[in-house]
């Protein structure tokens, strides 16, 4: 089973999942064409600064690359984008934590200084925020679609209840409502009940 299919398609945290990813790519799309623009060479090292930061050719490249990704994450959307919003930003805190220990050093080859380090630490948390957003929480509310497939059997019983309540409605006069209405009664109860 691929994880695309494990997880709900059409959600609302989609948007949020949707719009972290184009922003965040659009931005690293900025810096990388921007590196182009100033003709810098492959793995300059001189400490060349574009937007406060220290970059080389190689350093742009990898920007535009994680940019495009992103952006292309955010027009799929959906699973997508949360799962690559998260991935970019697991790799970009774990770049922050490697660069700060070739800081000054030869293996330095993408030229990080330590503003390189604190946007790669910052940024990271934003994309892994975006991705985490509406999917990963101790208190997921019912209606959330991530909530409902870790829950299934749950969420099928209560289903079930609430078809069985709509069909018998007619014969319960104690209940108010109409069908509908009481089954959607009998959910968010379930739905009270595992918070």
């Amino acid at each position: 089973m691929r994880l695309r299919d494990a997880l709900p398609v059409d959600h609302k945290p989609a948007a949020v999942h949707r719009y972290g990813a184009a922003v965040c790519g659009l931005a690293l799309l900025v810096f990388g064409v921007l590196g182009f623009a100033d003709e810098l060479s492959p793995f300059d090292t001189d400490g060349k600064t574009i937007a406060g930061m220290s970059t080389n050719g190689v350093l742009s490249l990898v920007s535009v690359v994680v940019g495009l990704a992103l952006v292309g994450g955010a027009v799929i959307g959906g699973n997508v984008a949360s799962t690559l919003d998260m991935v970019v930003g697991v790799l970009f805190l774990l770049s922050g934590f490697v660069h700060i220990f070739t800081l000054d050093r030869p293996a330095n080859f993408l030229d990080f200084g330590m503003t390189n380090v604190v946007f790669s630490f910052v940024t990271g948390l934003i994309i892994l925020t975006f991705g985490m957003y509406g999917r990963v929480s101790s208190r997921l509310p019912y209606d959330n679609p991530y909530w409902r497939r870790r829950h299934a059997r749950d969420v099928a019983r209560a289903s079930l209840a609430a078809r069985r309540r709509a069909a018998a409605g007619p014969l319960r006069l104690t209940t108010g409502g109409s069908a509908p209405e009481r089954a959607l009664a009998g959910e968010r109860d379930l739905g009270r009940a595992y918070q």
